[in-house]
């Protein structure tokens, strides 16, 4: 079993940034074979895909909406990836949630990853 923690949101103003952490462990949890996904979900509306860093950390993918504002990366020393969001805008308040997916590679929807945390509040004010 894989546990995924978010820790990093909070209240900004827009132009503001933020980075999101996302913790990942288990007790046969190889951080290194698992692609990992940011996703955010504001109310009223469906989860929606922000990010992905592939398992190899090679390959990066985000949704036209943050493109050229966020950045994921990843820490497999840490077992850590990162969401470092920059130039925040109020339609990006949300709870953004973290994703883990076994030798996933830029898989940019939701149903495929078996593996989530509770998610973060980022609330972006104007």
């Amino acid at each position: 079993q894989v546990q995924v923690v978010e820790s990093g949101g909070g209240l900004v103003q827009a132009g503001g940034s933020l980075r999101l952490s996302c913790a990942a462990s288990g007790r046969t949890f190889t951080f290194s074979t698992y692609g990992m996904g940011w996703f955010r979900q504001a109310p009223g509306k469906e989860r929606e895909f922000v990010a992905t860093i592939s398992y190899t950390g090679g390959s990066t993918a985000y949704a036209d909406s943050v493109k050229g504002r966020f950045t994921i990366s990843r820490d497999n020393a840490k077992n850590t990836v990162y969401l470092q969001m920059d130039s925040l805008k109020p339609e990006d308040t949300a709870v953004y949630y973290c994703a883990a997916g076994k030798y996933f590679s830029l898989v940019t929807t939701p149903g495929p990853y078996a593996n989530w945390g509770q998610g973060t509040q980022v609330t972006v004010s104007s």
